[in-house]
């Protein structure tokens, strides 16, 4: 009878990654930040005087949030 060769792929043990390198995390922390601070303006800013855009579409959209998170509105 022949012996099998085969064996079954052995998964690496935790805690022995390989750290990521920097460059490869930046750009994903910089787009991330990005997408925080524009949400940030929305639902802190976009209203009166800095608003963007025209009328109250935007600040309907966020007033629960804006108000969740203690930003004045009215």
């Amino acid at each position: 009878m022949a012996q099998s060769t085969v064996s079954a792929p052995v998964a690496p043990a935790l805690g022995s990654d390989a750290p990521l390198p920097v460059r490869a995390v930046l750009p994903w922390a910089v787009f991330v930040g990005l997408l925080m601070v524009v949400a940030l303006y929305f639902v802190g800013a976009e209203q009166g005087a800095t608003a963007v855009f025209a009328g109250e579409g935007v600040h309907e959209w966020v007033h629960d949030g804006r108000h969740l998170l203690g930003f004045p509105c009215h």
